[in-house]
């Protein structure tokens, strides 16, 4: 079967001067990690090596490019799920890590555990040999004024997400030839989070969920809305009961609207390679590479194509 793998880079009202770079980078991070699958790769490593990516890219609010806590500290969570198994990794509240995603799969792939946060999850990384790295190599000279300049965390943060204020999450969804999937998740938080704060993104079954029984979904947005109802595992269980991925993330996204609130975005793909990219903020940034190759879009409806080069 053909591979398929889906990117976002948060659901938001994203500004203008970013939408022409935030498409890029997503359409960049689609195609690093279709390249994976390609070359025989599994689920799992693709949507690590596509969240690297947007990672990587300081558009995005994860890795390098995170937002400041009220400390005027980075603070990033991640998570990744291997839907062939429901093996699963997750750091929160770590500190000064540029790939938290990579350190997410360490502890899923190196640990017992499921979750590791804060000093452990970088006592962690420090022992597997993953450095941290100065703040200021994450953090952009824009985002350190937009931190000053919006000092109060609690001033319409249920608005933020339809502001030109807020910066949010990554994340990837993937299927591979042999039908297994895969979620990843990472994000530097809400600008001006309590120190320890924690979001969806970490949380299985909020932030992201992945089993080969149903599929992969990977979630952005308001954080504490997302958890309340538990959106990643809602999307899928409209997929159980036979709805298409496009109604089940709307419905649930709807469902989260009506009743916490709560503005965001979602990707889902199938284990037989059906996709899709649904929001309720202004924009979201999204790319998927398919057989009929590279879609994207930034605002809602929107959904335009390219082909590949061979």
């Amino acid at each position: 079967m053909p591979a398929v793998l889906v990117v976002h880079g948060g659901a938001w009202a994203i500004p203008d001067d970013l939408a022409v770079a935030s498409v890029d980078g997503v359409k960049v991070a689609a195609r690093a990690g279709h390249s994976v699958l390609q070359s025989g790769g599994n689920a799992l490593d693709a949507v690590e090596a596509a969240v690297r990516a947007l990672e990587d890219n300081t558009v995005f609010d994860a890795g390098h490019g995170a937002v400041l806590n009220a400390e005027g500290e980075v603070e990033v969570d991640a998570i990744i799920m291997d839907g062939r198994t429901l093996a699963s990794g997750a750091v929160s509240s770590v500190n000064n890590i540029a790939n938290p995603v990579s350190l997410a799969r360490a502890v899923m792939d190196k640990t017992a555990h499921v979750i590791l946060t804060s000093r452990g999850a970088n006592l962690f990384a420090e022992s597997i040999g993953i450095a941290t790295v100065p703040t200021e190599t994450l953090v952009t000279e824009t985002e350190r004024k937009e931190w000053k300049k919006n000092k109060n965390y609690l001033t319409g943060v249920m608005d933020d997400f339809n502001s030109e204020l807020a910066h949010d999450t990554v994340g990837a969804v993937a299927v591979d030839s042999d039908g297994n999937v895969a979620c990843a998740t990472s994000t530097g938080g809400i600008r001006n989070k309590m120190v320890g704060r924690v979001g969806d993104s970490p949380i299985i079954g909020s932030g992201g969920y992945a089993d080969n029984l149903t599929g992969a979904v990977s979630c952005t947005g308001h954080g504490e809305s997302i958890l309340k109802v538990t959106l990643a595992r809602l999307i899928l269980f409209h997929i159980e009961q036979g709805k298409s991925l496009a109604d089940s993330s709307r419905l649930s996204l709807q469902y989260m609207g009506d009743r916490v609130r709560g503005a965001g975005g979602a990707i889902v793909v199938s284990p037989s390679g059906e996709w899709a990219a649904t929001f309720t903020t202004k924009r979201m940034a999204w790319a998927a590479v398919d057989h009929d190759g590279l879609w994207y879009g930034l605002n809602p409806k929107e959904r335009l194509n390219e082909q590949l080069p061979q």
